[in-house]
């Protein structure tokens, strides 16, 4: 744990402790943790509609699919086969910083973001 999360932690626990955190509105309901609060509001709903009828959007399939090439990349024996592996994975994550920046945010994102805090 960094300085930041053990302070941050300790906040907390005092705010606790104080009672800072009783009695607030929704206490005792679990949390909603259902509405994609970064994507931007314009496509908010169409991801929803597609969330529920089981499909993701391109970038969080392509996420899950660099995530399980990596775990893969680390197992395989066959170097033919760990090759093309790591050749797919290079693609996909020269896709990923081409549609955004190196932390990986698409560009449509960043941008909403920026503005968002910029209020």
């Amino acid at each position: 744990m960094s300085v930041l999360d053990l302070l941050a932690e300790a906040k907390i626990a005092a705010a606790i402790e104080a009672g800072e955190f009783s009695r607030l509105p929704g206490e005792g309901r679990p949390l909603d943790l259902d509405d994609e609060p970064l994507v931007p509001e314009n496509v908010r709903v169409a991801y929803r509609i597609l969330k529920n009828a089981g499909f993701v959007p391109p970038e969080i399939g392509e996420r899950r699919e660099r995530v399980e090439l990596s775990r893969l990349i680390a197992t395989i024996d066959d170097e033919p086969t760990r090759r093309r592996a790591a050749a797919r994975l290079s693609l996909l994550e020269h896709r990923r910083e081409a549609a955004g920046d190196a932390a990986g945010w698409p560009a449509a994102y960043r941008g909403a973001l920026i503005e968002r805090f910029a209020r």
